[in-house]
């Protein structure tokens, strides 16, 4: 089966894309780049399964093997991320509707956050895509599902802006420092990671449709390393599972 036409799914951690793993059909490894790209299928559907790796280098150069090399015809990005705004509670998912890269800062050449040459900080994931991942996180994530899951039925899906940086963001102090600059340049960031403002911008030069969900695994705060693996192998892997699980069967045909 080549990859070309197929969905891809990113996540940064072996352990947020292990139940997905185990469920792909007919698995076969390719390796570019030192990365390998698990071929195959999902609910019938063609995917790709990689890993970005952590920061923002590694996660634009998989997706742009992924694009360039291997000519998937969507990106998918799911894990974990620290909570930022008010309401954004441990255990809810976000959407994102774009990204900023909130440690990047050209001035006074440009202004703060702003991608030299590109005229905007901003970049969008594809509307009829992110469309389909939030009704599919939204539908993975009632009450009848989470039991099934064995998770509490409260989450709340959220839609908005995620921050992307290499640092990982993890004192109260940070966290308030970051939200303070973000809302004073006019940005309200729901979460913060370490990938997604990359793959966002590999994307959107190739014209590749993308979209992305994080699970908030802390509050960006002092208790952000509080048992981070539990929650990523107990939680946020099983809600990955269930939500591209459900998306898949809503997605067109490549």
């Amino acid at each position: 089966m080549s990859p070309a036409g197929s969905t891809a799914i990113l996540s940064a951690l072996p352990e947020e894309q292990a139940g997905l793993l185990a469920q792909l059909e007919g698995a076969r490894r390719h390796t570019v780049a030192s990365r390998d790209f698990w071929l195959g299928r999902l609910q019938g559907r063609p995917v790709v399964l990689a890993l970005s790796r952590i920061g923002k280098v590694s996660a634009s150069l998989t997706a742009s093997v992924l694009i360039g090399h291997l000519g998937v015809s969507r990106i998918i990005f799911t894990g974990v991320a620290g909570g930022l705004a008010p309401g954004v509670r441990v255990g809810d998912v976000v959407v994102a509707q774009d990204f900023i890269q909130h440690d990047l800062d050209a001035s006074p050449l440009f202004p703060r956050y702003e991608v030299p040459l590109y005229g905007r900080a901003r970049f969008a994931c594809e509307p009829a895509l992110t469309s389909l991942l939030s009704m599919a996180a939204m539908q993975a994530l009632g009450p009848d599902s989470t039991a099934a899951m064995g998770l509490p039925a409260d989450a709340k899906v959220h839609s908005g802006l995620i921050a992307s940086g290499d640092c990982f963001v993890s004192s109260a102090e940070a966290s308030r420092a970051l939200q303070s600059a973000l809302r004073s340049a006019g940005h309200e960031a729901l979460a913060v990671e370490m990938e997604g403002a990359a793959v966002a911008q590999v994307c959107a030069d190739y014209d590749v449709p993308f979209a992305a969900m994080r699970t908030i695994s802390d509050r960006a705060d002092d208790t952000a390393h509080i048992d981070f693996p539990r929650f990523v192998n107990e939680v946020a892997s099983r809600y990955a599972l269930a939500i591209i699980k459900q998306l898949m069967q809503s997605l067109p045909a490549s």
